[in-house]
């Protein structure tokens, strides 16, 4: 069962259950799930592929999904902090709810010490890695850990090692 079928039999679950928050929160995400399907649409037909070709090409993969789900619980986070300075605790606990149904449908986060061993094991692989490497680096980080870590920390361990 791919991602997608996982969200949608979620989203019957809680219909039954009359968990408006799951409700709520998974129709969002399938709303985000249509707009980037229509977006690739959109891309693929500007590039002359048939029309009975463009369904199946459009549909999104669960690697694009995850993507889509952790920008989405990256949204989240941010609006969390906004809401907490700014004073509105009712929309920061909103947003916390949703952020840990969302949380449910990527795959877990990786610990800091372990991400820390995969980028010093890419760092030694690559030899000799200066602040210029940055970018490869990353990139290469990136590519591993695929969604279990967010760029942030990444970002922050590499620049971290690197100085060391």
């Amino acid at each position: 069962m791919g991602l997608k079928e996982r969200i949608n039999e979620k989203l019957k679950d809680a219909l039954k259950s009359g968990d408006t928050a799951v409700i709520n929160t998974l129709r969002f995400l399938n709303s985000v799930i249509k707009n980037k399907e229509l977006e690739k649409r959109t891309k693929l037909s500007k590039e002359g592929r048939p029309t009975e070709e463009l369904e199946k090409l459009s549909e999104l993969s669960d690697d694009e999904i995850t993507s889509a789900i952790l920008g989405e619980i990256k949204k989240r986070k941010e609006s969390i902090s906004q809401y907490e300075t700014g004073g509105r605790k009712d929309l920061a606990e909103k947003e916390a709810a949703e952020l840990t149904i969302l949380k449910k449908y990527v795959p877990e986060e990786m610990p800091e010490e372990e991400l820390r061993s995969v980028i010093k094991k890419k760092i030694l692989e690559m030899g000799e890695v200066t602040m210029k490497d940055f970018g490869k680096t990353m990139g290469s980080v990136m590519s591993e850990v695929k969604g279990r870590a967010g760029g942030d920390a990444v970002k922050r361990i590499i620049e971290e090692e690197l100085k060391l």
